[in-house]
């Protein structure tokens, strides 16, 4: 298997990594109401329901870029590279979050942003679909 659908495997479980860094030890937790219990949340606990959040609206745009990508015929060395930065771009906005530096976290995640252009892009210029 590819190693972009890896990618696509891994970015799916950001959000799962993320909000388990949020509930982790809290006692109080309500899973009648879980939303509104995360709402209360502060601090550490706070950023990383935000990045649980982020997380989420990021994923749907990459897979469907290295699909897309997959499709047209780009080449994999190509995908993989631009699937493989993508997530460790990911990794790294995601520990900048939670450590609170908001500018280095932006940086992260334009970079993030622009590997998924960049897989669009390459499908439009490369691709034979």
């Amino acid at each position: 298997m590819a190693i972009a659908y890896w990618c696509i495997l891994v970015a799916g479980l950001l959000p799962i990594i993320t909000v388990a860094v949020a509930k982790w030890g809290k006692r109080d937790f309500d899973n009648h109401e879980p939303r509104a219990w995360m709402e209360r949340l502060t601090g550490l606990r706070r950023r990383a329901d935000y990045a649980h959040r982020n997380h989420f609206e990021a994923f749907p745009f990459f897979a469907a870029a290295v699909l897309v990508a997959q499709q047209t015929g780009v080449a994999q060395t190509r995908i993989d590279t631009l699937a493989l930065t993508f997530i460790i771009v990911r990794l790294i906005y995601t520990m900048l979050y939670l450590r609170d530096l908001s500018s280095l976290r932006s940086l992260a995640w334009i970079i993030g942003y622009g590997c998924v252009i960049a897989l669009f892009v390459s499908a439009a210029l490369y691709g034979h679909g």
